[in-house]
């Protein structure tokens, strides 16, 4: 982008509307109702439209803070999968994956609705497995590994811990950012940002408007789950203050009890970034999470700017301003 069309991306409206990436398309999701757009293999566009069923609207205690943020992360979790995997179904039939013998037993044994709903369970469990193995029981055991850190030195030993977590995540994202697929979903990904970042700039939904504002959004999914780890680190190194444990296992535990407060902190610190973003405060806070995009954003081309573009008018509120953050 020139410098000359170069924008403040600061808004006067910040939406509640946000999206995710998804194999030829996105989901974007909106307050009363989620859409996904894909670009089906003969060019044209399939939409599939859903109202949202809060859980808060039954359960208003899982809309407190310090709760919302663990049921908001688990449930967008579970519909993100669930969308990635419908639309791989619009795959051409020899690039889809065969089902695992796991996904075979359950289809075999339960109605279609159960067994979707529990192959995305299990999904979401084996993804959460992954993350507290990678970044939680990985630098933990591999820290306890060095002999002069077994016993004492337990705010060096919880520093490097973190330190290892944050590479192994970094290291992570770089290493699936060179993926051909991914390369593609990034920039659906790039263009969910570009296409929001228009409307909160009052301005019109077109592929033109679209093309000139920036892919760097400050309230970004992928800038949450760095933030987690970041404020992870400071929380182990607080509560390590408190409990002194030298056993790996004993310490994996710990920090796996820790887990939930890190992830609604994280929450409710990425909500206040997103609703102050013009404050230099927040500005500093969101900087990692902006040039982490840089990774997990790639600029759009028209088609993809296009499929964002119907994907949001397709969850925008009838009544205006019911979408502010």
């Amino acid at each position: 982008m020139s410098s000359k069309n170069q924008q403040n991306n600061s808004c006067a409206f910040r939406t509640s509307i946000g999206g995710q990436a998804l194999i030829e398309g996105i989901l974007m999701r909106g307050p009363e109702k989620q859409a996904i757009v894909i670009r089906d293999q003969d060019g044209s566009l399939v939409t599939k439209v859903e109202p949202i069923n809060q859980l808060r609207d039954k359960h208003p205690i899982l809309g407190w803070p310090l709760i919302r943020g663990v049921v908001n992360f688990i449930d967008s979790m579970a519909k993100g999968m669930k969308a990635i995997t419908y639309s791989a179904s619009f795959l051409p039939e020899e690039e889809q994956e065969e089902p695992s013998k796991l996904d075979l037993w359950i289809e075999k044994k339960f109605s279609s609705d159960k067994a979707e709903k529990l192959i995305i369970g299990v999904a979401v469990v084996l993804g959460i497995a992954l993350a507290v193995g990678l970044f939680i029981f990985l630098p933990t055991l591999l820290v306890g590994l060095i002999p002069p850190l077994r016993h004492g030195h337990d705010g060096l030993r919880t520093l490097l811990e973190g330190v290892m977590k944050l590479v192994i995540f970094l290291g992570y994202m770089g290493a699936v950012s060179q993926m051909k697929e991914m390369k593609r979903m990034w920039s659906y990904h790039g263009a969910e940002h570009k296409t929001i970042y228009c409307y909160e700039h009052g301005r019109d939904l077109t592929v033109e408007n679209v093309r000139k504002e920036s892919r760097f959004h400050p309230r970004c999914g992928t800038s949450f789950l760095l933030v987690v780890v970041i404020l992870s680190i400071f929380v182990f190194i607080v509560a390590n203050a408190f409990l002194h444990v030298d056993n790996v296992f004993l310490r994996i535990l710990v920090k796996l009890l820790l887990l939930p407060i890190v992830v609604s902190l994280s929450y409710e610190l990425n909500r206040w970034i997103g609703r102050h973003d013009d404050m230099v405060i927040a500005k500093i806070l969101s900087w990692p999470g902006r040039k982490l995009q840089l990774l997990t954003t790639r600029e759009p081309d028209e088609g993809m700017m296009e499929v964002a573009i119907e994907s949001l008018k397709l969850v925008i509120p009838e009544k205006k301003g019911a979408d502010a953050w």
